[in-house]
């Protein structure tokens, strides 16, 4: 699976847990402002 395909699933994951909990709004666009920044500095980092 690429960087590509997991992007949108994690967009998906992260909107329906927001719906559910929305205190947890914050945490989840942290992490996932924070992973796709490392993804951006390193993309070799990541071999899928």
């Amino acid at each position: 699976m690429e960087i590509i395909a997991i992007q949108p699933l994690v967009a998906l994951i992260a909107g329906i847990l927001i719906l559910v909990v929305p205190r947890l709004l914050n945490v989840i666009v942290a992490i996932y402002l924070i992973v796709v920044g490392l993804m951006g500095l390193f993309p070799d980092l990541i071999h899928i």
